[in-house]
């Protein structure tokens, strides 16, 4: 096993993810008929039902085999991923209930950018983005991971006009979707970002059937221009998940 060396873009086949531990089975097949072993969330206390189980709410997958957790699962995860030799460290934000108390390490990183609502981001991640010289993209959105599905270093999918308008203004690429049609347990709808993932150098998984969203169409050209194939999960309805956090590669 090798380390996904950025932190959401994988560039070859995915062999090892963290996923939302109410995964369904189907999704949980498929994943590992692409021979990927998944490593399921623990609850995080203190957050609401909908997002307690989602990856992108209490873990912030850094470069190489950096990876920073929230205090509420920090014992879970330094178990589990110091077997595979990561560096877990311990965030300095405990997650709670409300917003923006749930939003700290639900940070979207890709090629040397980093978006999120700034004001809100737990300092190991600042420090760790700032050592790095990551380019800071500030947003309204703290949601920003769940917000945003990240197709290459330079590419994104969002369904949120502040994100889109800013992200542009730095030369990503960024199709603009409509809101909704996305399950999100007990609450109206999810976001794009939470319920995707790459798991290959070319392939972007969906949590559900992608053609059910009504602009799949634009989707898949704006996936193919980037030299990419999309991949349902599953025949269900799209679910936000909270973001599949691609860990390790064959």
């Amino acid at each position: 096993m090798k380390y996904v060396k950025e932190s959401f873009i994988t560039k070859e086949k995915l062999s090892l993810a963290i996923v939302d531990k109410r995964i369904t089975i189907d999704m949980e097949n498929k994943l590992r008929n692409y021979n990927i072993n998944i490593i399921k969330t623990p609850y995080c206390d203190g957050t609401y039902n909908a997002i307690k189980y989602h990856p992108d709410i209490s873990v912030c997958k850094l470069n190489d085999n950096n990876i920073v957790v929230a205090p509420n699962v920090y014992s879970y995860y330094n178990d589990i991923l110091s077997n595979y030799n990561f560096n877990v460290i311990k965030g300095n934000s405990t997650i709670s209930n409300k917003y923006p108390n749930n939003i700290q390490y639900n940070v979207a990183i890709l090629g040397n950018y980093a978006i999120h609502n700034f004001k809100y981001t737990d300092n190991i991640i600042l420090e760790y983005l700032d050592r790095f010289n990551i380019k800071k993209i500030n947003v309204k959105q703290g949601y920003s991971k769940c917000s945003i599905c990240i197709v290459d270093e330079n590419s994104l999918i969002t369904s949120d006009e502040g994100i889109h308008k800013e992200v542009i203004k730095y030369g990503i690429d960024s199709l603009l979707i409509e809101k909704g049609y996305i399950d999100l347990f007990d609450l109206d709808y999810g976001f794009i970002g939470g319920c995707s993932g790459l798991i290959s150098k070319d392939t972007l998984s969906f949590f559900g059937d992608i053609k059910k969203h009504p602009d799949y169409n634009k989707i898949l050209e704006f996936v193919n221009k980037k030299n990419k194939k999309i991949v349902s999960l599953s025949n269900e309805n799209l679910l936000d998940l909270g973001s599949l956090i691609p860990l390790c590669t064959i």
